[in-house]
């Protein structure tokens, strides 16, 4: 396995910055936001060290990108882009999905041939509704992937945290039951799972069972922890927004065993890309905390991935 961090907490660097920083602090690889330009839409979306349009029509450019992950020992996990291609809104939803197409092309392009992302879900419906919607909104999608020779890797996480989100959150493929249902509609082996525990442990979802039961679908592993504050979830109730009863953290510094989680896919031999991802808010406010929460992450999970 090798170890890296998603690079959309460094919204203030360059590409090249970036890269420079994930090298000087001994990082193997980076997942690479690549939003389209200027369409921040939420906290930690809407960055990108990676102009996938461009790459798709400026040769000097994506050889530039390449160069910089070659000179600097950094791998680019994969090209990522976290949008809802599902959105109720059928403009966005078309947008959406018109991007994602080209990051799966900017991933060929660049030797990655992997995409982490979201399936997306039309909040308003129900998962029958969105089950359909999978059927007729993926297969095209899947299609340009596999004539790029490019694996899509969904993250598990639900997208439903505060009332923005609310009611049926914005990411359909939450837990095992849906993922059974979406790998039946979409048998692809171009379509897999981006694996983060975190969503899972307050969901109240074992986030162990499914590493053995999806072995062959994992293609992409986030290590982010979550704390759940017990005396606040009896109060409001699982039925509460997420964020009234939970927290991210840094891994460590929340609720999933990571020794555990660590040792389940070793049972099952992944030996592919790891990402910390950072969404703690106790590190926000500066560059210098950015940069610590990055190192104190490091530091906790090379105990068990170096």
């Amino acid at each position: 396995m090798k170890l890296g961090f998603v690079s959309a907490i460094l919204d203030q660097s360059s590409y090249e910055e970036m890269m420079n920083t994930a090298s000087q602090m001994g990082f193997a690889c980076v997942e690479a936001a690549c939003w389209p330009q200027g369409k921040a839409e939420r906290r930690y979306a809407g960055v990108s060290h990676i102009d996938a349009e461009r790459v798709l029509e400026d040769a000097a450019y994506a050889a530039h990108l390449r160069e910089v992950s070659r000179e600097k020992k950094v791998e680019i996990s994969s090209l990522a882009y976290y949008p809802n291609t599902m959105d109720g809104d059928l403009a966005k939803r078309e947008a959406a999905v018109r991007h994602l197409k080209q990051v799966i092309r900017a991933s060929a392009e660049l030797g990655v041939n992997l995409v982490t992302t979201f399936i997306g879900r039309d909040q308003t419906k129900s998962v029958e509704e969105n089950l359909e919607l999978v059927r007729e909104i993926w297969p095209p999608i899947l299609r340009v992937a596999q004539e790029c020779g490019v694996r899509v890797a969904i993250e598990n996480c639900p997208m439903l945290f505060g009332r923005e989100q609310w009611p049926g959150g914005q990411n359909l493929m939450t837990t095992p039951a849906i993922w059974k249902k979406v790998f039946e509609l979409l048998p692809s082996d171009y379509l897999g799972i981006n694996y983060d525990p975190s969503h899972f442990v307050w969901q109240r979802i074992d986030y162990i069972k499914p590493i053995y039961e999806f072995k062959d679908k994992i293609f992409h592993v986030h290590y982010k922890d979550i704390k759940v504050y017990e005396d606040k979830l009896d109060q409001v109730g699982i039925m509460a927004y997420p964020l009234e009863y939970m927290s991210p953290k840094l891994p460590g510094l929340g609720d999933v065993d990571w020794g555990r989680y660590v040792s389940a896919l070793t049972d099952i031999r992944y030996e592919g890309y790891t990402c910390i991802e950072i969404e703690d808010k106790a590190f926000e406010g500066s560059q210098e905390a950015v940069l610590r929460s990055l190192a104190l992450s490091k530091r906790y999970m090379e105990q068990f991935v170096i």
